[in-house]
């Protein structure tokens, strides 16, 4: 297969505090579907791999089509299961290994929402690098979402280190995400390399192209232990670090099916060019941009890694995640912005929601994220409850109250549906409920919903909280059911 049949077209806030920062621009997802079609390195399995366009706050999402019940996994940390030969995740029984290549070209691309579907188990491993990922994104473009990307700031040092592997890992506290990776393997062939990344503008040309790199040792070690079922010598850069016999290489020639294998004077396989001299190290930096995707925040640090493996980057990525979740709660009381974009309109909202006037009580949606919604009612004095709701002195029952949190969960379960025109919302219980101060005719509602577990088998459970600037009215615990249509 050549690379010009691999890829396939289809068709043509929240407040800045330290720890969240509007990064002035709006998020974005890709115009159309795109599809490719590679190998996997490790399983040796054929896939076909299709980008598609994700509702703002979806995040990266992988999704197993050939299995029952086509389950998804989120691009995240906590679902990380192996990264002995590439980063894999795991939820629901759904696997899908070797996904950080993919991941770098996402975000450096600037793709902040999308849905990845595999019909296999294992992204395809393609030339080794982002690149012909990141092709297939600028096949189809990206398209401006009506939702701020908020980007995650540190105001302090995160460290991590990992004396076994001697691996090393800082995250300083800076204006940009940059990226410094250095690699030592005490190998007299690859020497000492690092590589850095001052900004993500840098990435399409200086770290997407880099492509994975191996010893022959371990390359001798994968074919003899029948690990790389899809290795060919096009997609790594083979680092020979031992003296070779003519019988061994011509091994190589055979199992690759390649006419003459010999070592070029660097000491790497004829097999590639390098694009780079220290391609390594970049490939390195590509890697850590990947992993530390899974974070599922943009962030705003200067990253050193020493040593860099899958492993690190993961448990440095979990480390940075705990950091923000931590230090969330400074931030978490939700700020209305009036001149803020709205990250849903009403018009939006009538679409998406089955509620009508005069029963829907939510006028727009200012944040959005796979985990949380924060919605806004307006409310007025010519509101029709008002009517015979304590006349002569206004106040918002505290039902319909409930009511409005409801239907702003009811946005954030139905984001977290690929069709949710096909479903509805239906709440199941309603706990822990406290009316802390009342509501009146000119108060602006400010409406948070966050869910307090995973979305399992359709059944999503939200922490419900109201407010009137910074004061708290209304709390409880919401637990609703996603039904399809034609199941109810």
């Amino acid at each position: 297969m050549t690379e010009d049949n691999l890829i396939k077209p289809e068709g043509k806030h929240k407040s800045d505090t330290l720890y969240s920062v509007n990064n002035n621009r709006n998020q974005h997802t890709l115009k159309n579907p795109v599809t490719l079609h590679g190998v996997g390195l490790h399983t040796g399995h054929m896939v076909t791999m299709t980008m598609k366009p994700a509702n703002p706050g979806y995040g990266i999402r992988f999704q197993r089509v050939d299995l029952p019940d086509k389950p998804i996994v989120k691009a995240d940390a906590d679902y990380v299961v192996d990264t002995s030969r590439g980063t894999t995740i795991e939820y629901n029984n759904a696997r899908i290994s070797t996904i950080e290549h993919t991941l770098s070209a996402m975000v450096g691309l600037g793709v902040d929402n999308a849905l990845i579907e595999l019909d296999g188990p294992e992204v395809p491993i393609l030339d080794g690098s982002a690149r012909l990922f990141m092709e297939a994104i600028d096949s189809v473009g990206l398209e401006e979402q009506d939702a701020k990307r908020i980007v995650y700031s540190i105001d302090q040092n995160i460290h991590f280190y990992d004396p076994v592997k001697n691996v090393d890992m800082l995250a300083v506290p800076s204006a940009n995400y940059e990226i410094t990776a250095l690699i030592d393997f005490n190998s007299p062939v690859l020497g000492t390399q690092h590589a850095t990344m001052k900004h993500l503008g840098e990435f399409r040309k200086e770290i997407g192209p880099c492509r994975t790199f191996c010893f022959l040792h371990e390359l001798e070690y994968l074919l003899d232990n029948n690990l790389i079922k899809g290795g060919d010598l096009s997609n790594a850069i083979v680092v020979v670090d031992k003296i070779v016999s003519q019988e061994e290489l011509n091994r190589l020639a055979l199992v690759f099916n390649k006419q003459k294998i010999e070592v070029k004077m660097e000491g790497i396989l004829n097999n590639v060019q390098l694009h780079f001299t220290n391609e390594p190290a970049r490939h390195k930096l590509l890697d850590v941009v990947g992993d530390l995707a899974l974070i599922g925040h943009p962030i705003k640090a200067h990253i050193i890694a020493s040593r860099p493996g899958h492993a690190s980057n993961v448990e440095f990525a979990k480390k940075i995640k705990a950091y923000i979740k931590k230090n969330k709660h400074l931030s978490d009381i939700p700020h209305y912005d009036p001149n803020q974009q709205a990250v849903y309109d009403i018009n939006h909202i009538i679409k998406a929601l089955p509620h009508k006037f005069p029963f829907l009580l939510v006028d727009k949606i200012i944040e959005l994220s796979d985990t949380h919604v924060v919605g806004v009612k307006n409310v007025t004095f010519n509101e029709h409850f008002f009517q015979g709701h304590f006349p002569g002195n206004p106040v918002m029952p505290g039902v319909l109250q409930i009511e409005a949190l409801a239907q702003t969960g009811g946005i954030l379960a139905m984001n977290n549906i690929p069709d949710p025109d096909n479903y509805d919302t239906y709440f199941l219980k309603i706990d822990k409920v406290k009316f802390k101060n009342v509501v009146r005719p000119g108060d602006t509602l400010i409406l948070k919903m966050e869910l307090i577990n995973p979305i399992r088998r359709g059944i999503c459970e939200m922490r419900a909280t109201a407010y009137v600037g910074n004061k708290l009215v209304t709390e409880a615990e919401l637990v609703a059911q996603i039904m399809r249509k034609d199941k109810k």
